[in-house]
């Protein structure tokens, strides 16, 4: 299963409130420190609330990051989180 699928499940199962779409932005990098950018490296989460209710951004961001944890322990580099 590739990175952006895994990642997808892990927070539709943890993220009831928001409606997401996960993008692969690591061809963006090609070439840095010879990067090739084919190893979903570089990922942003675009979250979009459900309903109209106030959250605490920061927690939603240090939720994810620790829900992450182990893929940045295997290669994920760069991680962008949107929320509107």
């Amino acid at each position: 299963m590739k990175r952006k699928e895994r990642i997808k499940n892990l927070l539709d199962n943890q993220l009831n409130d928001f409606t997401m779409k996960i993008v692969d932005n690591s061809y963006k990098h090609i070439g840095h420190f010879n990067f090739n950018g084919k190893d979903e490296t570089h990922i942003e989460i675009l979250l979009k609330k459900k309903f109209n209710q106030k959250i605490d951004r920061l927690k939603v961001h240090k939720k994810i990051n620790e829900i992450l944890k182990l893929e940045f322990e295997n290669g994920l580099h760069s991680l962008e989180v949107k929320i509107k």
